[in-house]
């Protein structure tokens, strides 16, 4: 068996295909045809992700305790960036929630939407200081990628609890929608403590949450459908409020 191989961090290691299994008889080339080609059953660029075990062995751990030492000796292969390779659960989410931006986001659970993955993820791409969910608490992580793990993640059964933790807080509730009233948000100035809130496909905002919302923004389109995905606006309004409040993005 091959012994695995110390990669430097950053880089990536591409994943050997599987050894094809032999052709049964009813499937057999016909005489005087071509097998096919290992090359020609080999997708064209696949990658493992992450990093190998650290190089030097348990002697050259480092000895800072975020770094997690199953991690350091059998390889980081999550989907985060370098900066975090190796390291707890716990010690990423400390260090994201110490520089997390005043903005929270707020979704509407009302079908376990396929879209509160995508939110979350990209939640977690802008370093949010908390995703509430409303509604039922069970939501579809699939498009989250396992970034809830880093993140804040609170749920309210109802949005009057929302609108009240939010009053409490001092967060000007902002809903992205592009219902009766709305205005656009290229040209909205957004607060800092910021709780940007959407409605689920299809439904767009309640109107108990609607009416807690101190202003409608939405997105100006051009084509010719009414609306976009809202995990796509979620992207976009939140990126809005980045480049409005936030300086550039860490390295």
């Amino acid at each position: 068996m091959d012994q695995p191989v110390d990669l430097p961090e950053g880089e990536h290691r591409p994943v050997a295909p599987a050894r094809a299994a032999a052709p049964s008889p009813e499937r057999s080339a016909a005489p005087g045809a071509s097998a096919p080609s290992p090359e020609e059953d080999r997708p064209a660029d696949v990658r493992q992700i992450g990093v190998g075990p650290w190089p030097g062995g348990p002697e050259a751990w480092p000895a800072d305790p975020r770094y997690d030492r199953e991690l350091l000796a059998g390889g980081d292969r999550r989907n985060v960036v370098d900066r975090y390779r190796y390291w707890t659960i716990a010690a990423i989410r400390a260090d994201l929630a110490a520089r997390a931006h005043r903005l929270h986001i707020a979704i509407e659970n009302v079908s376990q939407d396929l879209n509160i993955g995508s939110i979350v993820r990209s939640a977690n791409a802008f370093n949010v200081a908390g995703v509430h969910i409303i509604g039922r608490r069970r939501w579809n992580k699939r498009g989250a990628m396992v970034t809830n793990r880093y993140l804040d993640v609170r749920h309210h059964p109802e949005p009057g609890e929302l609108l009240s933790w939010a009053a409490a807080e001092g967060y000007e509730v902002i809903g992205i929608d592009n219902g009766p009233g709305a205005r656009p948000l290229e040209t909205a100035v957004l607060p800092e403590r910021c709780l940007m809130v959407f409605g689920s496909e299809g439904e767009g905002i309640s109107s108990e949450l609607s009416a807690g919302c101190s202003r409608l923004l939405r997105i100006g389109q051009y084509g010719s459908t009414r609306s976009i995905n809202v995990a796509a606006a979620a992207a976009v309004a939140m990126h809005t409020w980045i480049l409005q409040h936030a300086g550039p993005a860490p390295d």
